[in-house]
């Protein structure tokens, strides 16, 4: 019988309600899988494999672990915005090095399309180095970018249906605003992140499925100008004398001073000015069809880290997929993404897969043109009924101590560093 080899499992990107749901998956899994040993999480992803930051959780307090469940975001392991790019040799033999040090066998990497790439390449070098590492990759999300648009690889990502609960919940909250405020401000104008994909801000609807209340909806695909959205908008309040408007940080609006993170990917929540600002100011510049002004609201990294709106769908599949990428890992499925795919028939259920990493990591999934309103403000029954079952019936219950959440506390025990201290070649000056 081989001897156990050691796990590593590391986090990228930005974080979810449910992605240490994900990582209790995992954890647990391993306790019983006889080929799998200590279970380390990187700090701060990749970044900890290249420090050898190693956080030892096998050692940790199993009361701790299970309140992963309860515990949003990445502040368990942390995660990061590292890209390993090709040219980065020093940084892919830095990882080989630590992996051998500490008897790696298994990579984890929890993350999207960017950290399945990187999973994959490190499995490939280190197998042309002679070196036996079994490389999963673990879907999360909030965005729902990862796969295809026909849902062959995987139907949803962990960390949407938990986003989607609370931009339902938002937009619900967001109309007693302004059916109570609307004589003073009529339209009301909610951000909704998702950089170029329309997932997120189209959960809107869940508020709303009888389309009773006015609400438009304009994703990043949604092809309007600001002086097109404006007559909208004018449009709804000679109806109904009100409006709210739900939009993606990804809407065309024109430059607003945008940053950019070390994918490329833009960091809406850094730019200069906000698009729901824009979108604010122009029609209040352009004027209203009803007396008043046009308010805004930018909700930030709460979409992702508020834990009391998580879906228990969510919190479930996520888990799920933890162990899914645990039995893949120990039983030497190098290359493949755990993976989530809906069962044909009316009623809902997933079943737990394989995806080869190469074909998420070259996949682009957009939002379903068929799937946007002929309005091109609105989403279709169809968007409906593949989101209502992702963000479950009730609510989450938390554990509480003297009125504050319970949330997990892992202990800083790190495996001894067995290498000379490392700068990441990207953050050399």
């Amino acid at each position: 019988m081989a001897l156990a080899k050691n796990l590593i499992v590391a986090q990228s990107g930005g974080p979810s309600p449910v992605i240490n749901n994900t990582l209790r998956g995992l954890i647990e899994a391993c306790r019983n899988l006889d080929a799998i040993g200590t279970v380390y999480g990187a700090r701060h992803g990749i970044e900890g494999v290249l420090k050898e930051e190693l956080l030892d959780l096998s050692a940790q307090d199993r009361e701790e672990i299970s309140l992963l469940r309860y515990t949003p975001a990445a502040g368990s392991i942390g995660t990061c915005r590292y890209k390993l790019k090709p040219d980065q040799h020093e940084d892919f033999d830095r990882c080989l090095e630590v992996f051998r040090a500490h008897d790696i066998g298994y990579l984890v990497y929890i993350g999207g399309n960017d950290s399945m790439d990187t999973v994959n390449k490190i499995a490939q070098l280190a197998h042309q180095r002679g070196m036996p590492l079994v490389g999963i990759g673990g879907p999360k999300t909030i965005d729902n970018d990862v796969g295809d648009s026909e849902f062959k690889l995987i139907d949803h990502t962990p960390g949407y249906g938990s986003t989607a609960k609370y931009w339902m919940h938002a937009v619900q909250n967001a109309n007693e605003e302004n059916l109570g405020s609307s004589p003073a401000d009529p339209v009301l104008v909610l951000q909704a992140m998702g950089r170029r994909i329309g997932y997120i801000p189209a959960a809107a609807r869940l508020a709303d499925p009888n389309r009773t209340l006015p609400l438009q909806i304009y994703l990043a695909e949604s092809p309007c100008t600001l002086e097109q959205l404006a007559d909208n908008v004018n449009d709804q309040l000679r109806r109904d004398g009100r409006c709210i408007v739900v939009i993606s940080e990804g809407f065309d609006v024109g430059q607003i001073g945008e940053r950019k993170d070390s994918f490329g990917h833009t960091q809406f929540s850094s730019s200069e000015i906000t698009v729901a600002q824009r979108v604010v100011n122009y029609l209040n510049q352009r004027g209203l069809a009803t007396r008043g002004s046009a308010r805004g609201n930018v909700p930030g990294t709460d979409q992702r880290h508020s834990i009391a709106y998580a879906s228990t769908v969510d919190l479930e599949e996520a888990y799920r997929a933890g162990q899914t990428a645990a039995h893949l890992a120990a039983a030497g499925e190098t290359g493949h993404m755990a993976t989530l795919l809906r069962q044909p028939g009316p009623a809902y259920g997933i079943r737990y897969d394989k995806v080869p990493l190469a074909d998420v990591a070259n996949s682009e999934r957009c939002f379903p043109a068929d799937w946007i309103a002929d309005s091109g403000y609105d989403v279709t029954d169809a968007f409906l009924r593949y989101a209502q079952p992702l963000v479950g019936a009730g609510m989450l219950s938390l554990p509480m101590i003297d009125g504050r959440q319970r949330l997990a506390q892992l202990a800083p025990r790190y495996a001894d560093q067995r290498l000379q201290s490392y700068t990441p070649q990207a953050d050399r000056r």
